[in-house]
């Protein structure tokens, strides 16, 4: 058997095997008159969350400032100025010039509680100028960040800030410093280095290779010598790469964002990326591969976010081309499985990567898929994916606990 027809030969078989769990699981949450996951852990833990508004924020992006209030315009103008592959990895551009802030994400959390029976009491706001291509500065955006009424009027409590930052910039030091005198709750430094031999899909870096270079291996010094935590978002080629930074710096906590992003691995994307079932099982034996590689490297932890970016290749519309929590938990399934059985219960978290996943899954059905595929772990692995987790990478109300790989 060729490994495509083996690999959806699989893919079917995990579709039979959850779909039975879900209907025992119905079964027992419709007695209890919820799901069960409120029984399980106090509050759930969101470990990647964006905020943004172009009117606050300081930026000398004009153009997407002047467009925020001219929304039809902005519709029409935003590929052409930040890249016509930019619908490929967020569907819907224009969203970047609406703002995205705590009463935003509660409104869209306000169905976690009764659907999951636990709700969202803690959030990691990750860095946004990656996304949004704005020159704000590291600092700026902490500030921000800072001023956003968290725990306010039912809203999450932020526990833990991640900057944007660049390990080659000679002024490094200076940016991190500067970022935790503006507040307390920095954590962790996040770099995009995805970059795809495929021109239909977004370049986050300038160049390949860019992570096991002298020049960021020497500028890593300065997040390892602050003990802070490092965020990657690279594409699943480029995992061998984070194995190389993971070796140098065992002591440093890695998070490597979106399960490492198999781009293409549901569908096709770009120009010519997971066209074929050929393509698309190779995509995922690769992955597959990088990713046992990885998980022997005890400093290395992997976000169970970015279930629902369309850059995996669910589908072009502009919004529900999952369609529903069973859809997803089908689909991300295979993936989360083989990541729980090489990484464990103590090296994954999760993450909703809201709102860059709402125009393709509700918070509700990113939470509730998750549960479903590991359900059948047991509550340990349910406490510790969905809150201990993050609370130990990023020292959440406890900063000396000690963080994977210390």
């Amino acid at each position: 058997m060729s490994s495509a027809r083996r690999i959806e030969s699989t893919g079917r078989s995990y579709g039979l095997i959850l779909i039975v769990r879900l209907i025992v699981r119905r079964r027992v949450c419709d007695a209890r008159g919820v799901d069960t996951l409120g029984g399980e852990l106090p509050g759930i833990v969101d470990a990647h969350l964006h905020q943004w508004n172009p009117r606050r924020k300081p930026s000398s992006d004009v153009v997407s400032r002047g467009l925020h209030y001219v929304t039809d315009l902005g519709r029409q103008t935003v590929p052409r100025v930040i890249g016509r592959r930019e619908p490929e990895f967020l569907l819907n551009p224009s969203a970047l010039l609406r703002a995205y802030e705590p009463r935003d994400y509660l409104a869209d959390g306000a169905r976690v509680l009764p659907v999951t029976g636990a709700r969202i009491d803690t959030v990691v706001c990750v860095e946004s100028l990656s996304l949004s291509g704005r020159d704000t500065s590291p600092m700026a955006e902490t500030a921000y960040l800072t001023s956003l009424p968290f725990g306010a009027g039912g809203a999450p409590h932020v526990g833990a800030i991640v900057v944007a930052a660049d390990p080659r910039d000679d002024d490094l030091g200076r940016q991190l410093d500067e970022c935790a005198a503006a507040s307390d709750l920095l954590r962790g430094v996040r770099w995009c280095a995805a970059r795809h031999p495929d021109s239909g899909v977004r370049d986050f870096a300038a160049a390949e290779n860019i992570l096991p270079s002298a020049e960021f291996l020497n500028g890593f010094e300065t997040i390892a010598g602050r003990r802070l935590v490092f965020e990657v978002m690279c594409y699943s080629h480029q995992l061998y790469d984070v194995v190389i930074l993971a070796r140098e710096f065992p002591d440093t906590t890695i998070v490597v964002d979106h399960m490492g992003i198999p781009v293409g691995a549901f569908g096709p994307v770009g120009a010519r990326t997971g066209a074929t079932a050929a393509n698309r099982a190779d995509i995922l034996r690769l992955w597959r591969e990088r990713i046992t590689t990885l998980a022997t490297y005890p400093n290395v932890v992997v976000k169970l976010s970015g279930l629902a970016l369309p850059v995996l290749g669910y589908g072009k519309a502009r919004w529900g081309n999952i369609g529903g929590r069973e859809t997803l938990a089908e689909m991300v399934g295979p993936l989360v499985e083989h990541l729980a059985a090489r990484f464990g219960p103590e090296r994954l978290l999760f993450g909703s990567n809201y709102p860059v996943d709402k125009p393709n899954a509700t918070l509700e059905d990113l939470v509730g898929a998750l549960t479903d595929i590991l359900d059948d772990r047991g509550s340990y692995w349910l406490r510790r994916i969905f809150a201990d987790n993050a609370r130990a990478v990023y020292r959440l109300g406890a900063p000396d606990d000690p963080a994977p790989g210390e």
